[in-house]
């Protein structure tokens, strides 16, 4: 495998990028080969939206294995998907978005992959960005 946190947001991006259907279909090819996914519909005024966009990220990362409940991991995702929302959200503030966020892991590796589509009048913005972390096993 090439690098780690690249092969991981590759993967992470790849899976913001689907339909419900094809994200099912991809989650469960890449828990035959160890690599847990989890994703999030997401949509509101921005920054307002940034909490509950957190909040969701992290349930949706217990539920699906990625990361235990506890301070230290909810950290970890916390600061994941606050610093890949940071990389769009000159685009964003004050604006209603609506997307989708990703989450990976792989080992220790955990890479979290933003989509923003921005509703400004009857034109829309997008914007994509990422971030990795290491978890303590």
């Amino acid at each position: 495998m090439k690098e780690k946190s690249y092969e991981i947001s590759k993967i992470a991006i790849n899976m913001v990028l689907t339909t419900r259907e094809e994200e099912k279909k991809l989650k469960e090819e890449y828990k035959k080969n160890g690599i847990l996914t989890a994703a999030v519909n997401i949509g509101g005024k921005m920054p307002d939206m940034t909490i509950k966009i957190v909040e969701n990220s992290i349930v949706a990362a217990i539920k699906n294995g990625l990361v235990e409940d506890n301070r230290s991991h909810n950290g970890i995702i916390i600061g994941a998907v606050r610093d890949a929302l940071n990389q769009v959200s000159s685009k964003t503030n004050g604006f209603n978005v609506g997307g989708k966020i990703s989450l990976v892991r792989i080992d220790e590796d955990i890479s979290v992959a933003v989509l923003l589509n921005i509703g400004i009048l009857h034109l829309n913005e997008v914007a994509i960005a990422t971030a990795h972390r290491i978890i303590n096993k």
